[in-house]
């Protein structure tokens, strides 16, 4: 997350009182991290198969993109809650923007470092020297802390590795601009293998595996509001529709592919494609009940300290009051 983001959102902040005015009614305005896509098939799920009307909600979904950072529209009071990664949602908090994330539908983490076999990459002993590809805007964080667990530098040299800032697509990959770069398990990887690589050509590191996994993909509100007793109410029955619409979407995942693909608005979108995206992204929050596990939410604070650098600035200090089981209790 950039500077002047990070300022963005302090200076944001000054308009999140509004927030708490939306608890005296029934609408939910719900941000996502990213575009309408399967990483958010159980809300629209919840949406199209009436689990949000049945809970007396009205439910506002806003899809993202490469613009829109979720910890700014809720800071600017233009949304309810939003979905982002807990290293995201944490460093936002150190910086003055008070989230708390009140559920985490996502039980494991999908991100991937894929790498082309022919660009010498075997095991992470065969990082120096290469050029990775990293996301930025909150997503870098776990690279950073990887990065530092094994050692390397960052700055380039022969000892270290070059980062490349890489833009949410696989072009560096299959245009060998980097050796490795970022992917989903339920996106980007599947873009490689539909660009003619196949999975023998590459070398695939789960950032799980590997020790540096952390939380995806929770929920998160302002802190502020849940001091009102009707808004945590209503984040009850919200969080509550939303685990139905993924329970959903893992027993009827052509359905829900459909649904996603109902809800573009950019005509692009296949069935096929959304139905691969849905099926990984069911398989992330397999064995989910909403409520955030307080093991994995330690182990993505650690991590996060365990890398604390120049280039790794996400959290300084142990976080306190980052997340709460006020809504999930409810469920």
């Amino acid at each position: 997350m950039s500077k002047l983001l990070i300022g963005a959102l302090a200076g944001a902040m000054t308009f999140g009182a509004v927030a708490g005015a939306w608890a005296q009614d029934n609408s939910v305005t719900l941000q996502l991290k990213w575009v309408t896509q399967g990483q958010f098939a159980g809300y629209y799920v919840a949406q199209a198969k009436g689990f949000y009307e049945e809970e007396g909600l009205e439910v506002e979904i806003k899809p993202g993109g490469p613009d829109i950072a979720p910890e700014q529209v809720i800071a600017g009071g233009g949304a309810d809650v939003i979905t982002t990664w807990m290293a995201a949602g944490l460093a936002a908090r150190e910086r003055g923007v008070p989230l708390v994330n009140i559920a985490q539908p996502f039980k494991q983490s999908g991100l991937l470092l894929t790498c082309l076999k022919e660009a010498g990459v075997e095991t992470t002993a065969d990082f120096p020297g290469k050029t990775l590809g990293v996301w930025f805007f909150g997503n870098e964080y776990p690279f950073y802390a990887w990065m530092a667990k094994l050692g390397y530098s960052t700055n380039g040299g022969a000892e270290g590795v070059e980062v490349l800032k890489q833009a949410f697509n696989v072009d560096p990959l299959i245009q060998k601009q980097a050796a490795c770069i970022s992917t989903m398990t339920y996106n980007e990887y599947g873009q490689v293998l539909n660009a003619g690589i196949s999975p023998e050509e590459l070398t695939v590191f789960n950032y799980r595996d590997e020790g540096v996994g952390m939380l995806e993909d929770g929920l998160y509100v302002l802190e502020e509001n849940l001091e009102d007793p009707a808004f945590v109410e209503k984040m009850t029955k919200f969080v509550r529709a939303s685990m139905k619409g993924w329970e959903y979407s893992r027993e009827n995942p052509e359905e829900a592919a459909q649904i996603v693909v109902d809800n573009d608005m950019t005509g692009s979108m296949t069935v096929e494609d959304q139905l691969y995206q849905v099926t990984e992204a069911n398989k992330l929050t397999e064995g989910s009940t909403g409520a955030l596990d307080e093991a994995d939410y330690q182990q993505t604070v650690d991590t996060l300290l365990s890398a604390v650098s120049e280039d790794n600035p996400a959290i300084t200090k142990a976080p306190e009051g980052a997340f709460t089981h006020v809504v999930t209790d409810g469920l």
